[in-house]
């Protein structure tokens, strides 16, 4: 059977104090707590940070969009020139008015679906 850790590491994160016989493992109790506190604290800034900035999401998608469909053989080089493109910002709000677009449309349906069913 694989070793346990000692103590669970937060939700989603990876088990870090994994040591062997008579290891303590890298940190002590008390740092290994900050350590999950300070993870935490980082963890739901980020995801602060991508809800209040949705155009994140668009440039990602858009990106890994177009690396499904254009299968490029340097992925640096595709990567360099994507992101360096001039009409970038255009893009991005474009995929973002879709988006804002497509969702109203998911709300309509739904709340059509809703009233279809409850009547």
């Amino acid at each position: 059977m694989a070793d346990q850790p000692k103590a669970d590491p937060p939700h989603g994160l990876e088990r870090y104090d994994l040591g062997g016989p008579n290891d303590l493992g890298a940190l002590s109790k008390t740092q290994q707590e900050k350590l999950n506190r300070h993870k935490i604290q980082t963890r739901m800034a980020n995801e602060k940070y991508l809800r209040e900035h949705p155009e994140v999401d668009c440039l990602l998608s858009s990106f890994l969009r177009d690396v499904y469909l254009q299968r490029p053989e340097d992925i640096r080089e595709f990567a360099a020139t994507y992101f360096n493109d001039v009409n970038l910002p255009d893009k991005i709000e474009e995929a973002m008015t879709e988006k804002q677009e497509k969702h109203y449309e998911l709300k309509v349906l739904r709340n059509i679906n809703h009233n279809q069913t409850s009547s």
